[in-house]
């Protein structure tokens, strides 16, 4: 790397790293003030929330690198371009691939980064944020593993394996106790949903195993497509020690996309969030190159405010379509690894058209 490339590069990063700190402000702001409701309840306090805030940070920092970068490039290179900068460098004869090269060096810098925190550091940051306000909040609340939640209320013991949505959790398991704390039963729910505003759970496909009495030997066993189970317990209770899939590392989907194919269960969700992780994280290399067009073109002579302004659009367009698609992998069964992928291809088209229309 020359001068210029290293100049370019660390362009890139000053300016991403600058909108990404000010976006990480503004979201643990949001999560500190969601947290507002649940200070005072139990020992849970105000810097209890704040270090819960503290500890959120680095997933968010890699749900939010790819509009940063974004956002931070269009800043750069418009900066640079209305310093003429970027015209001095074209009349010397530097190349538009060239000057691609060098931004996409910082850009790989930041996937690097986001790569990091999203695989190795915020995963075990959240769930011990998870953890610790559960602690705080709740005395019978246990962990048993690194997969499974244990909760008990009154009589009867909960385990839940997994969580697939805010309010649906899968393998679900419950003890109920006599007055003696004696085991009187086993059951397992291969789903459980919450009935808002009704209280509750709705246990499907449930299976039950009761101990007969003293005196009788055995058990019975009972099948039920569907039980309802009255129990004063919210999805933060159960929700506590396991992770919807857009949290989970690649290699934690990957385990559990084994261990669910080995048990003849769905795939889908799980395998959207594993290729979902690797385009996102991909995509940080082309918002990078994307402003430089907008850089070299249109927004020569625009102002920081007109930069943002089609940073945040074109963020915001990349998460909806996201979003959209994954709804479409789960409900209309299409394949997960291509619709992962959609949005980050047509970024790298869009780029690509742009690129080469650039002089």
């Amino acid at each position: 790397m020359n001068i210029i490339d290293r100049y370019l590069a660390g362009t890139v990063m000053a300016y991403s790293a600058m909108v990404l700190g000010v976006l990480l402000t503004l979201g643990g702001l949001f999560v500190f003030i969601g947290q507002q409701d649940d200070i005072g309840v139990g020992n849970y306090g105000a810097a209890d929330a704040l270090l819960f805030s503290v500890l959120n940070l680095p997933q968010q920092a890699f749900e939010l690198m790819p509009i940063a970068v974004l956002i931070g490039s269009l800043l750069g290179m418009g900066a640079l371009a209305r310093g003429s900068e970027l015209a001095v460098l074209r009349a010397s004869g530097v190349s538009i691939a060239r000057l691609a090269y060098a931004v996409l060096v910082g850009s790989a810098v930041m996937m690097i980064v986001a790569a990091l925190l999203g695989e190795l550091v915020a995963p075990p940051l959240q769930k011990f944020a998870r953890q610790q306000r559960a602690f705080s909040k709740y005395a019978d609340v246990s962990f048993a593993g690194s997969g499974s939640a244990w909760v008990k209320d009154g009589d009867t013991l909960l385990s839940v394996q997994e969580q697939t949505g805010d309010n649906l959790f899968g393998g679900v398991f419950l003890y109920r106790l006599d007055g003696d704390n004696r085991l009187v039963s086993v059951g397992r729910a291969d789903r459980a949903t919450v009935r808002e505003g009704q209280g509750g759970w709705r246990l499907e496909r449930y299976t039950e195993t009761r101990f007969l009495d003293e005196g009788k030997e055995g058990t019975e066993v009972s099948k039920v497509p569907q039980v309802e189970l009255s129990t004063g317990l919210d999805p933060g209770f159960l929700g506590l020690a396991v992770s919807e899939p857009r949290q989970l590392p690649s290699v934690g989907l990957l385990r559990l996309m084994k261990h669910l194919r080995a048990n003849g269960l769905e795939t889908d969700s799980y395998e959207f969030a594993f290729w979902s992780r690797i385009a996102r994280t991909a995509s940080i290399l082309l918002v990078a190159v994307l402003a430089l067009p907008f850089a070299l073109g249109p927004l020569r002579s625009s102002g920081a405010g007109a930069r943002m302004v089609i940073g945040i659009l074109i963020g915001i367009a990349f998460f909806l379509l996201q979003r959209t698609l994954e709804s479409g992998a789960i409900v209309f069964d299409l394949d997960p690894m291509i619709l992962a992928w959609v949005p980050t291809t047509l970024l790298a088209v869009v780029t690509t058209i742009l690129l080469a229309r650039t002089r």
